[in-house]
C-alpha cells in the first residue's frame, strides 16, 4: 500500500535519493527545500517516472510558510502518512572561537526546522489515528565529536525533542524514529570544513580532524546505500527509535554502551587523529 510522505531538504544527497526510490515504488511525495535548480531537476525526474507529487522551494525558517505548504498538500493529497525531517546544516569549529550568531543559525535550522515541520502535521496525524514522524539526527546525536560542538548539540537536542514528545503521541497512533548516520559519502562536511586562523591553538589539530574526516568519507555509506535504509525505516509497519545506517555509527554506539568513558574517549581521540 503506497503512502504519503513529507520529506524536507529532499533535493540532494540522501533525501534525494531516499524520495527516488519511494516515488518509483508508487508513493506520493511532498516536500520542499531552498535549492531551486535542484528542485527543477527532481521535478522533471518524477515526471518522468509519472510520479505524484508537491514540491515547493521553501526555507525551513519561513513558519508561515511550512504551514501554507502543510495546507496545500493535505489539500491535495487528503492525509500524510509519514514526515521525515531532513534539513539540516553543519557547524565546525572549536568552541572557543565560534560565532554565537552562526550557531543560533545553525540551531535554529537544525532544531526549531525539525518541530516546526513535525508540528504542522500532527494535528491531522493525530485525528487520523495514525502517522510516523522521522527525524534525520546523526551519530553525534549520542557521541559528541570534538570542534563540532554546536551540531552535537543540534543533534543531542533532536534526540531529546523526539525522546519526548513520542510519550505524548504515542496514544494518537503516532510513532517516532530517530535516524542516526555517521559519516555518508556528500559533501555535507566539505562545506563546513574551515581551519581555525593563523595563530590559532587549535589550528594543527583541527587540521588532522579535518583530514582524517576527509579521508573517512570517501570510503564511506554512499547516499544510495544510506537511503536504501532509510527507505527500510519509513515503510516499517512499527518503528524503533534509534537507527543506524552504517558501520561507523553501530560501531560507535555499540561502545559508548558498553566502555567506561576514558576508553571512549581514547578510541575517539585515536580515530579523528587528534591525541594530543
Amino acid at each position: 500500500m503506497s503512502q504519503t510522505i513529507v520529506i524536507t531538504g529532499l533535493a540532494q544527497g540522501m533525501g534525494r535519493e531516499v524520495v527516488k526510490m519511494l516515488a518509483k515504488s508508487g508513493d506520493k511525495i511532498a516536500g520542499f527545500d531552498v535549492d531551486s535548480e535542484s528542485i527543477t531537476s527532481l521535478k522533471k525526474e518524477f515526471d518522468d517516472i509519472g510520479a505524484e507529487y508537491y514540491l515547493e522551494v521553501l526555507d525551513i525558517t519561513d513558519r508561515e510558510g511550512i504551514l501554507r505548504f502543510r495546507d496545500q498538500v493535505l489539500k491535495k493529497f487528503g492525509r500524510v502518512d509519514t514526515v521525515v525531517s531532513n534539513v539540516g546544516i553543519g557547524f565546525f569549529g572549536p568552541f572557543e572561537e565560534i560565532d554565537l550568531g552562526k550557531a543560533l543559525k545553525c540551531l535554529e535550522i537544525n532544531v526549531i526546522g525539525a518541530a516546526a515541520i513535525f508540528q504542522a502535521f500532527i494535528p491531522s496525524m493525530r485525528s487520523a489515528g495514525t502517522g510516523k514522524l522521522i527525524a534525520m539526527s546523526s551519530l553525534v546525536g549520542q557521541v559528541p565529536f570534538p570542534f563540532e560542538s554546536i551540531y552535537s548539540a543540534s543533534k543531542f537536542a533532536i534526540s531529546g525533542l523526539v525522546e519526548s514528545f513520542q510519550y505524548e503521541l504515542s496514544p494518537f497512533g503516532i510513532q517516532v524514529a530517530i535516524i542516526e548516520p555517521a559519516q555518508v559519502s556528500t559533501t555535507f562536511a566539505a562545506k563546513i570544513h574551515n581551519l581555525p586562523p593563523e595563530g590559532s591553538p587549535y589550528r594543527e589539530r583541527a587540521g588532522r580532524f579535518i583530514d582524517r574526516d576527509n579521508a573517512l568519507i570517501k570510503k564511506a555509506t554512499t547516499p544510495v546505500q544510506a537511503a536504501e535504509k532509510i527507505v527500510k525505516v519509513i515503510r516499517s509497519s512499527r518503528l524503533k527509535l534509534h537507527n543506524q545506517v552504517d558501520f561507523m555509527s553501530s560501531f560507535f554506539l555499540f561502545l559508548n554502551k558498553v566502555l567506561p568513558k576514558f576508553m571512549r574517549d581514547m578510541i575517539l581521540l585515536n580515530h579523528m587523529d587528534i591525541k594530543v
